[in-house]
């Protein structure tokens, strides 16, 4: 599904690379949309613990650049190809599928409050001014990585992202404290 997309993606294709019969798949997945729910589930898991474990260590800007860093040396490794993984299927299929809408939302959700956490706590150390919002802040740098992942994916370069996140961490930077701490 991430090489193929979600529509393009047959349930025999899944079986034959995943190595299991038919019977078995749907056995576990009696539709492609129970499928692609688990899909989303799964890369979300994974997507969520990576920027959880990055973004729980953040209370500076010099933080904030090591997960940009993180971000885009991950992005770097497959020439911006494939793009987000929630963001790709969203694109595709949320439209279609309440279920998977509401389910990629909350996702989409948990990841900015991750930022806005991260975010709150520069402000209570005193990094970011009482001025800077958090929820604003973790929105509009949700902004810049999405369409870091759109462009890095069309340009198949991970530079798009670099710069998207690179301005959203310089309007962050508006807010830091007269003495910037590390």
């Amino acid at each position: 599904m991430r090489a193929h997309g979600v529509v393009a993606t047959q349930m025999e294709q899944v079986a034959t690379a995943s190595g299991v019969s038919k019977s078995q798949l749907y056995h576990h997945f009696p539709t492609k949309t129970s499928l692609v729910h688990a899909v989303i589930d799964l890369r979300a898991e994974d997507l969520l613990a990576l920027h959880t474990e990055v973004l729980a260590n953040v209370r500076s800007v010099r933080g904030l650049e090591r997960w940009r860093d993180i971000v885009v040396g991950r992005l770097a490794t497959v020439h911006g190809a494939f793009g987000c993984q929630l963001g790709t299927i969203a694109t595709e299929i949320i439209e279609d599928d309440d279920v998977a809408r509401a389910s990629l939302q909350g996702y989409f959700h948990d990841w900015e409050d991750l930022l806005a956490a991260a975010l709150s706590a520069m402000v209570e150390d005193g990094e970011l001014t009482d001025r800077a919002d958090p929820r604003a802040l973790a929105q509009q740098i949700m902004v810049a990585l999405q369409g870091g992942y759109l462009l890095s994916q069309v340009d198949r370069s991970e530079e798009p992202m670099r710069r998207g996140l690179d301005m959203a961490i310089d309007h962050v930077r508006t807010f830091q404290s007269s003495l910037p701490t590390d």
